[in-house]
Protein backbone atom coordinates (compact mmCIF):
# COMPACT_ATOMS: atom_id res chain seq x y z
CA UNK A 1 0.00 0.00 0.00
CA UNK A 2 2.38 2.76 1.26
CA UNK A 3 4.76 1.84 -1.66
CA UNK A 4 2.07 2.79 -4.51
CA UNK A 5 0.25 5.60 -2.40
CA UNK A 6 3.97 6.98 -1.48
CA UNK A 7 5.89 6.84 -4.15
CA UNK A 8 8.08 9.24 -4.40
CA UNK A 9 9.15 8.08 -1.11
CA UNK A 10 9.46 4.70 -2.34
CA UNK A 11 11.95 6.37 -5.44
CA UNK A 12 14.44 7.74 -2.87
CA UNK A 13 15.02 3.85 -1.52
CA UNK A 14 14.93 2.40 -5.04
CA UNK A 15 18.73 2.85 -6.46
CA UNK A 16 20.35 1.25 -3.19
CA UNK A 17 21.64 3.55 0.51
CA UNK A 18 19.07 6.47 0.87
CA UNK A 19 21.62 9.31 2.24
CA UNK A 20 18.78 11.53 3.95
CA UNK A 21 19.72 15.35 5.13
CA UNK A 22 17.77 17.65 8.01
CA UNK A 23 17.73 21.00 7.57
CA UNK A 24 16.00 23.50 9.91
CA UNK A 25 13.92 26.07 7.39
CA UNK A 26 14.01 29.45 7.73
CA UNK A 27 17.76 29.04 9.56
CA UNK A 28 19.63 31.80 8.42
CA UNK A 29 16.79 32.80 6.16
CA UNK A 30 14.52 31.05 3.99
CA UNK A 31 16.65 31.88 0.43
CA UNK A 32 19.19 30.15 1.98
CA UNK A 33 17.10 27.49 3.22
CA UNK A 34 15.73 27.53 -0.69
CA UNK A 35 19.27 27.33 -2.14
CA UNK A 36 19.96 24.57 0.21
CA UNK A 37 17.00 22.33 -1.14
CA UNK A 38 18.49 22.61 -4.62
CA UNK A 39 22.06 22.13 -3.95
CA UNK A 40 21.68 19.49 -1.56
CA UNK A 41 19.55 17.69 -4.57
CA UNK A 42 22.27 18.05 -6.65
CA UNK A 43 25.06 16.81 -4.29
CA UNK A 44 23.05 13.53 -3.95
CA UNK A 45 20.26 14.04 -1.44
CA UNK A 46 17.79 11.19 -1.81
CA UNK A 47 15.30 12.85 0.43
CA UNK A 48 15.45 15.68 2.63
CA UNK A 49 13.68 16.96 5.80
CA UNK A 50 12.70 20.37 6.53
CA UNK A 51 12.52 21.14 10.69
CA UNK A 52 9.50 23.47 10.82
CA UNK A 53 10.75 26.02 13.58
CA UNK A 54 8.99 25.89 16.59
CA UNK A 55 9.08 27.16 20.16
CA UNK A 56 9.64 24.32 22.26
CA UNK A 57 11.66 21.37 20.19
CA UNK A 58 12.04 19.14 22.87
CA UNK A 59 13.64 16.20 20.50
CA UNK A 60 16.52 18.46 19.86
CA UNK A 61 19.58 19.20 21.17
CA UNK A 62 21.12 22.02 21.77
CA UNK A 63 22.55 22.74 17.68
CA UNK A 64 18.95 22.44 15.94
CA UNK A 65 17.69 24.58 19.15
CA UNK A 66 19.96 27.60 18.19
CA UNK A 67 18.89 26.74 14.82
CA UNK A 68 15.31 27.00 15.35
CA UNK A 69 15.73 29.88 17.56
CA UNK A 70 17.47 32.02 14.96
CA UNK A 71 15.02 31.07 12.11
CA UNK A 72 12.11 32.20 14.36
CA UNK A 73 14.36 35.43 15.41
CA UNK A 74 14.28 35.86 11.63
CA UNK A 75 10.94 36.46 11.61
CA UNK A 76 10.03 32.47 9.28
CA UNK A 77 6.58 31.23 10.30
CA UNK A 78 4.75 28.21 8.83
CA UNK A 79 3.30 29.86 5.91
CA UNK A 80 6.61 31.21 4.94
CA UNK A 81 7.58 27.73 4.87
CA UNK A 82 5.05 26.82 2.60
CA UNK A 83 5.84 29.21 -0.33
CA UNK A 84 9.29 28.78 0.12
CA UNK A 85 8.79 24.86 -0.73
CA UNK A 86 6.62 26.02 -3.37
CA UNK A 87 8.75 27.67 -4.80
CA UNK A 88 12.07 25.32 -4.49
CA UNK A 89 9.59 22.12 -6.07
CA UNK A 90 10.13 24.07 -9.53
CA UNK A 91 13.30 22.32 -9.42
CA UNK A 92 13.29 20.03 -6.39
CA UNK A 93 12.53 16.30 -7.49
CA UNK A 94 13.01 14.31 -4.46
CA UNK A 95 10.70 13.79 -1.86
CA UNK A 96 10.93 16.27 0.82
CA UNK A 97 9.19 15.84 4.47
CA UNK A 98 8.90 17.96 7.37
CA UNK A 99 9.76 17.52 10.96
CA UNK A 100 7.23 19.15 13.06
CA UNK A 101 5.68 19.12 16.63
CA UNK A 102 1.68 18.08 16.99
CA UNK A 103 1.37 21.70 18.25
CA UNK A 104 1.99 23.36 14.87
CA UNK A 105 0.03 21.04 12.92
CA UNK A 106 -3.11 21.56 15.71
CA UNK A 107 -2.80 25.80 15.75
CA UNK A 108 -2.53 25.72 12.12
CA UNK A 109 -5.52 23.18 12.06
CA UNK A 110 -4.51 19.93 10.36
CA UNK A 111 -7.30 20.23 7.36
CA UNK A 112 -5.63 22.99 6.76
CA UNK A 113 -2.03 22.16 7.35
CA UNK A 114 -2.10 19.01 5.05
CA UNK A 115 -3.50 20.67 1.85
CA UNK A 116 -1.06 23.53 1.81
CA UNK A 117 1.71 20.35 2.57
CA UNK A 118 -0.11 18.77 -0.57
CA UNK A 119 -0.07 21.85 -2.46
CA UNK A 120 3.67 22.79 -1.65
CA UNK A 121 5.00 18.98 -2.62
CA UNK A 122 5.45 18.51 0.99
CA UNK A 123 5.33 14.44 0.99
CA UNK A 124 5.64 13.02 4.65
CA UNK A 125 5.53 14.59 8.05
CA UNK A 126 8.24 13.19 11.04
CA UNK A 127 6.18 14.32 14.22
CA UNK A 128 8.45 13.31 17.68
CA UNK A 129 5.84 14.02 19.91
CA UNK A 130 3.30 12.39 17.98
CA UNK A 131 2.89 8.88 20.19
CA UNK A 132 2.05 5.69 18.27
CA UNK A 133 -0.67 4.79 19.94
CA UNK A 134 -2.54 8.57 19.20
CA UNK A 135 -1.83 8.64 15.55
CA UNK A 136 -4.63 8.38 14.98
CA UNK A 137 -5.10 12.32 16.30
CA UNK A 138 -3.95 13.00 12.27
CA UNK A 139 -4.20 9.72 10.53
CA UNK A 140 -7.61 10.16 9.05
CA UNK A 141 -6.47 13.91 7.65
CA UNK A 142 -3.10 12.62 6.34
CA UNK A 143 -4.37 9.70 4.57
CA UNK A 144 -7.13 11.63 2.86
CA UNK A 145 -4.63 14.57 1.50
CA UNK A 146 -2.11 11.54 0.82
CA UNK A 147 0.88 12.66 3.26
CA UNK A 148 2.55 9.66 5.04
CA UNK A 149 3.16 9.42 8.67
CA UNK A 150 6.87 8.72 8.89
CA UNK A 151 6.75 6.45 11.95
CA UNK A 152 9.81 6.57 15.07
CA UNK A 153 11.07 3.70 16.27
CA UNK A 154 13.90 3.89 19.07
CA UNK A 155 15.49 1.93 21.13
CA UNK A 156 13.19 1.82 24.11
CA UNK A 157 10.60 0.65 21.53
CA UNK A 158 11.12 -2.82 22.03
CA UNK A 159 8.18 -5.24 21.52
CA UNK A 160 5.80 -2.04 20.13
CA UNK A 161 8.88 -1.97 17.34
CA UNK A 162 6.99 -4.63 15.06
CA UNK A 163 3.45 -2.92 16.01
CA UNK A 164 4.41 0.27 14.91
CA UNK A 165 6.28 -1.31 12.07
CA UNK A 166 3.16 -2.68 10.72
CA UNK A 167 1.45 0.55 10.11
CA UNK A 168 4.28 2.23 8.61
CA UNK A 169 4.20 3.51 5.58
CA UNK A 170 6.44 5.63 3.59
CA UNK A 171 10.18 5.25 5.67
CA UNK A 172 10.95 4.43 9.26
CA UNK A 173 13.01 6.57 10.88
CA UNK A 174 15.43 4.73 13.32
CA UNK A 175 16.33 6.29 16.28
CA UNK A 176 20.47 5.18 16.90
CA UNK A 177 20.23 6.77 20.78
CA UNK A 178 18.96 7.77 23.40
CA UNK A 179 18.34 11.13 24.07
CA UNK A 180 17.97 14.80 22.04
CA UNK A 181 19.57 15.11 18.34
CA UNK A 182 23.31 15.57 18.30
CA UNK A 183 26.48 14.72 17.17
CA UNK A 184 27.56 11.40 18.93
CA UNK A 185 31.41 10.05 18.86
CA UNK A 186 29.84 6.44 18.88
CA UNK A 187 26.50 4.76 18.38
CA UNK A 188 26.49 1.88 20.98
CA UNK A 189 23.18 0.59 20.83
CA UNK A 190 22.19 -2.73 18.44
CA UNK A 191 20.37 -0.67 15.43
CA UNK A 192 20.86 -4.03 13.77
CA UNK A 193 18.53 -5.75 16.09
CA UNK A 194 16.15 -2.83 15.82
CA UNK A 195 16.18 -3.05 11.84
CA UNK A 196 15.83 -6.95 11.97
CA UNK A 197 12.85 -7.06 14.09
CA UNK A 198 11.03 -3.88 11.40
CA UNK A 199 11.80 -6.73 8.29
CA UNK A 200 9.82 -9.45 9.76
CA UNK A 201 6.71 -7.78 9.16
CA UNK A 202 6.61 -4.98 6.79
CA UNK A 203 9.32 -4.19 3.28
CA UNK A 204 8.63 -0.46 4.35
CA UNK A 205 12.53 0.98 4.36
CA UNK A 206 14.30 1.72 7.10
CA UNK A 207 16.48 4.92 7.64
CA UNK A 208 18.41 5.36 10.93
CA UNK A 209 19.48 8.84 12.22
CA UNK A 210 20.28 10.57 15.41
CA UNK A 211 23.70 11.20 16.47
CA UNK A 212 25.66 10.01 12.19
CA UNK A 213 28.15 12.75 11.69
CA UNK A 214 31.09 11.06 10.17
CA UNK A 215 31.01 8.61 7.06
CA UNK A 216 32.35 5.84 8.76
CA UNK A 217 29.37 5.97 11.07
CA UNK A 218 27.00 6.94 8.11
CA UNK A 219 28.23 4.00 6.10
CA UNK A 220 27.95 1.75 9.33
CA UNK A 221 24.41 2.62 9.75
CA UNK A 222 23.68 2.16 6.08
CA UNK A 223 24.80 -1.32 6.34
CA UNK A 224 22.28 -2.73 8.63
CA UNK A 225 19.27 -0.35 7.11
CA UNK A 226 18.22 1.34 3.64
CA UNK A 227 19.85 4.65 4.53
CA UNK A 228 21.48 7.47 6.80
CA UNK A 229 20.06 10.44 8.09
CA UNK A 230 21.90 13.23 9.30
CA UNK A 231 21.10 16.49 10.92
CA UNK A 232 23.07 18.16 13.74
CA UNK A 233 26.12 18.08 11.32
CA UNK A 234 24.51 20.21 8.51
CA UNK A 235 22.63 22.53 10.83
CA UNK A 236 25.64 23.08 12.76
CA UNK A 237 27.48 23.97 9.06
CA UNK A 238 24.75 26.70 8.31
CA UNK A 239 25.29 28.09 11.75
CA UNK A 240 28.50 28.77 11.03
CA UNK A 241 28.92 29.40 7.92
CA UNK A 242 25.78 31.70 7.72
CA UNK A 243 24.92 32.66 4.01
CA UNK A 244 28.09 31.23 2.78
CA UNK A 245 27.07 27.49 3.75
CA UNK A 246 26.10 26.78 0.94
CA UNK A 247 29.34 24.74 -0.95
CA UNK A 248 30.56 24.10 2.58
CA UNK A 249 27.08 21.27 2.86
CA UNK A 250 27.03 20.77 -0.41
CA UNK A 251 30.59 19.46 0.30
CA UNK A 252 29.68 17.37 2.79
CA UNK A 253 26.45 15.89 1.63
CA UNK A 254 28.16 14.29 -1.41
CA UNK A 255 31.21 12.75 0.85
CA UNK A 256 28.26 11.49 3.25
CA UNK A 257 26.43 9.76 0.00
CA UNK A 258 29.37 8.48 -1.42
CA UNK A 259 29.73 6.65 1.91
CA UNK A 260 26.57 5.09 2.01
CA UNK A 261 26.80 4.19 -1.63
CA UNK A 262 30.07 2.47 -0.85
CA UNK A 263 27.57 -0.15 0.92
CA UNK A 264 25.10 -0.22 -1.68
CA UNK A 265 28.03 -1.29 -4.04
CA UNK A 266 29.19 -4.02 -1.58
Amino acid sequence: MSNVKHERIARAFAHGKAFIPFITGGDPSLDVTKKLLIAMEEAGADLIEIGLPFSDPIAEGEVIQEATQRALAAGCTTDDLFDMVKEARETVKIPLVFLTYLNSVFSYGKEAFMKRCVECGIDGLIVPDLPFEEKGEIADVCEEYGVAIVSLIAPTSKERIRAIAREAEGFIYVVSSLGVTGVRSEITTDVKEMTDMVRQVTDVPCAIGFGISRPDQAARMAKVSDGAIVGSAIVRLVGEYKEACISKVSAYVREMKAAVMQVSDL
